[in-house]
């Protein structure tokens, strides 16, 4: 394979976008489609080609990246009609970023093989101010040597880019991820309310948890915004419930009991109940809020 193969992005939301801008300031050439044609036509700016179909971003790339919304997803852009395996060549990887069913990203690599196509489920953390910086956590399952041949184009939009496994190892982790960060954000709006109503101003109390052992991600990114009441969306709690039911399946299939995790599901339920799916994770200080009483903020979402 070439220093600089020929690369294609299938996906131009939130993450995937930035994503390819990343690629395409690395230098790489990309190919580029999106279900919404317009949003793929804002990245021409940046030099990427335009493509019809995901079947055309293969026929002109040695390695394809995917960053789509669920299993289903995935399973059209790759193996549906127009879909990728109808035009990549044998030799050439798909890259998934998507967060989807470590099952079905196994069954998918597999249906790849028997064409020759290797497949790495690379899921990504970091929101959408990673996927701007370049400096995602990537977590890559698949085969060793294809990691490595990858591992270039990986370094252009991570900085935590970590093989964890075989085939549907990167769809766990990521899994793990969300189980984590669901009960950091948890733990951002609990300590939010009891600043409040203990009459402590809650963004002097996360100036200085965020500082100590306490401190976390979602507490020095996500708190800010949550105070200001701007729940514009680094991440969507539609897409979190998404994950976190995933994860949930996951604990179901391997008997592992996950009682805080289903607790932030049902509590992003509450959010969802009352239509604000589409709103950032952060939104979860305002399900716990409700829990005393008060009235909900309104933001920038």
């Amino acid at each position: 394979m070439a220093d600089r193969p020929a690369l294609g992005f299938i996906g131009m939301g939130i993450m995937g976008a930035p994503m390819a801008r990343n690629l395409l300031k690395a230098g790489f050439g990309v190919t580029v489609w999106n279900r919404t044609r317009s949003k793929a036509e804002a990245l021409t700016v940046d030099g990427a080609t335009l493509a019809g179909s995901p079947a055309e971003v293969a026929a002109r790339s040695e390695i394809v990246m995917a960053c789509v919304t669920n299993s289903s997803d995935v399973e059209e852009v790759v193996l549906g009609r127009g879909g990728v395996v109808e035009g990549a060549a044998p030799g050439s990887v798909l890259v998934d970023h998507s967060t989807i069913s470590p099952a079905v990203s196994r069954s998918v690599a597999a249906k790849l093989a028997e064409r020759g196509i290797a497949m790495l489920d690379a899921p990504v953390s970091g929101g959408d101010i990673g996927a701007q910086a370049g400096t995602l956590a990537i977590m890559v399952g698949g085969e060793p040597d294809v990691f490595e041949r990858c591992q270039a184009v990986l370094d252009a939009m991570g900085k935590t880019i970590v093989h964890v496994g075989p085939s549907g190892a990167g769809q766990v982790v990521k899994a793990c991820n969300q189980v984590a960060g669901g009960l950091n954000l948890l733990a951002l709006a609990e300590a939010v309310a009891l600043a409040r109503r203990s009459g402590v101003d809650p963004e002097k109390m996360l100036e200085v948890v965020g500082a100590g052992a306490a401190g976390s991600w979602m507490i020095s990114n996500l708190g800010p915004r949550a105070l200001r009441s701007d729940f514009a969306p680094g991440f969507m709690v539609e897409l979190m419930q998404k994950d976190l039911r995933l994860a949930l399946g996951a604990a179901d299939a391997s008997h592992t009991p996950l009682p805080g995790t289903a607790l932030v599901h049902q509590l992003f339920q509450v959010l969802e109940a009352t239509g604000r799916g589409r709103e950032g994770t952060q939104a979860l200080v305002d399900a716990v809020a409700a829990l005393t009483g008060e009235s909900w903020g309104r933001g920038g979402a």
